[in-house]
């Protein structure tokens, strides 16, 4: 954790996010596709995809798995490598006769993290073909906090709630970016959209949502909505429903300090522990 004295040390990062759609159950053309469009991006600290980014919100594990050795990781190595940048998106993958929806971190010197979700979409019949994970994952980019979720997530504020050392003058949060990779349908985009400025306003720091866009292989339909959202709870993104773009925003770490500074919600936060 950083301590408030040291804010002005820390650098803003920029953050590229990718809202397409995506070939269904198609991982090498959806891997084609992707290369096109980080070839595309400007010069950034991160770069996130949506879930599932290389066949969709399939229920097909058995066909799409692949381990952590295989063509999808080492494809986000190399971009990860080539561009110079963070990577990061959900995949499919296999351990054992277990399948997880993977969120891969991957770092510009090829080295990785990974957090399998938590909270698996019942209405879709997830948890029928996935095991579920039971810790998160909490990493750092150029000094900021981050933590990295997966779509339904969202859903469930005690699982992404930020949580404060209060010993010193001033609040020190777990975490300063607060990011869900999802597949969201269009007919909840209200709920997306919403939850995402809560988990903003109520953790006190900045939430990116990544949504796809388009209709998957079940015929449902996407807005994407993506955002990148202030710790006050305002869009600072700018894209329209329905279109394939990316959009690469720098965010402030003195503007967040400084707002935690001045309103510290944090001194007075609920302290707990959550079971596995």
């Amino acid at each position: 954790m950083y301590l408030y004295d040291d804010f002005q040390f820390m650098e803003d990062i920029r953050i590229t996010y990718i809202q397409s759609d995506l070939h269904w159950e198609k991982p090498a053309d959806n891997l084609l596709m992707f290369s096109d469009k980080i070839a595309q991006a400007p010069d950034t600290d991160l770069i996130i995809l949506p879930e599932m980014f290389s066949t969709g919100f399939s229920m097909k594990p058995e066909l799409f798995a692949q381990e952590m050795g295989g063509t999808s990781v080492q494809w986000l190595k190399e971009m990860a490598v080539k561009k110079g940048c963070v990577i990061m998106g959900s995949l499919i993958i296999a351990e054992g006769k277990d399948y997880f929806n993977r969120l891969i971190w991957m770092k510009p010197d090829g080295t990785w993290m990974m957090y399998d979700k938590r909270h698996l979409f019942r209405f879709g019949g997830e948890q029928n073909h996935y095991h579920a994970g039971s810790a998160k994952m909490k990493t750092q980019l150029k000094g900021w906090n981050v933590c990295p979720l997966i779509c339904y997530d969202l859903r469930f504020p005690v699982w992404s709630r930020n949580q404060w050392n209060t010993q010193g003058p001033a609040p020190v949060a777990d975490y300063d970016l607060l990011i869900y990779t999802a597949n969201w349908p269009e007919r909840r985009s209200h709920a997306w959209k919403t939850l995402l400025m809560a988990r903003a306003i109520e953790n006190q720091a900045y939430v990116a949502g990544i949504n796809r866009v388009g209709k998957d292989g079940n015929d449902i339909y996407h807005a994407g909505d993506s955002a990148l959202i202030d710790f006050k709870g305002e869009k600072l993104s700018k894209n329209n429903s329905g279109e394939e773009l990316q959009e690469t925003i720098s965010i402030s770490y003195s503007a967040l300090t400084e707002f935690r500074k001045s309103f510290p919600a944090g001194m007075d936060a609920d302290q707990f522990t959550i079971k596995a």
